[in-house]
C-alpha cells in the first residue's frame, strides 16, 4: 500500500485559493484510484473528490463542483487538489486517500490514508 503525505494546507481568506499536494511512496499510484476526504470540526469525514486509475474523474461532492479540481502526476507519484473560491464551510482537515477499487466513495473503499493537512478559511 502506498504511504501518503499531504501538504499545502493553511489559512486563507474567503474567495482565496489553495493547492493541496499528496506525495505517495512505496507503491506506484498508477494502480490506484486516488482522492481527497475532509473532516470539518464536529462533523464526520466526507468524500470530496476522486480520480480513477485511468484519470477519469469519477466523483466530486456537490458543494465543491466548479471550485475544486483533482489531478495527479503519475511520473511524480503525486496527487493534487486545486481549491478555488474557498468558503468558510470548506474548513477542515483534508486527507489524501488511495484505493484499488472505488464503489461508492465511502471511507471503507480506501485502505490508504495520509495524516491530513489543515485548511482554514476565515469567516
Amino acid at each position: 500500500q502506498p504511504h501518503l503525505v499531504e501538504s499545502g494546507g493553511g489559512l486563507v481568506q474567503p474567495g482565496g485559493s489553495l493547492r493541496l499536494s499528496c506525495a505517495a511512496s512505496g507503491f506506484p499510484l498508477d494502480f490506484y484510484a486516488v482522492g481527497w476526504f475532509r473532516q470539518a470540526p464536529g462533523k464526520e469525514r466526507e468524500g470530496v473528490s476522486c480520480i480513477t486509475k485511468s484519470d477519469v474523474r469519477t466523483y466530486d461532492t456537490d458543494s465543491v463542483k466548479g471550485r475544486f479540481t483533482i489531478s495527479r502526476d503519475k511520473a511524480k507519484n503525486m496527487v493534487y487538489l486545486q481549491m478555488n473560491s474557498l468558503k468558510p464551510e470548506d474548513t477542515g482537515v483534508y486527507f489524501c486517500v488511495a484505493a484499488v477499487i472505488v464503489t461508492d466513495m465511502s471511507e471503507g473503499d480506501f485502505d490508504s490514508w495520509g495524516r491530513g493537512t489543515q485548511v482554514t478559511v476565515l469567516s
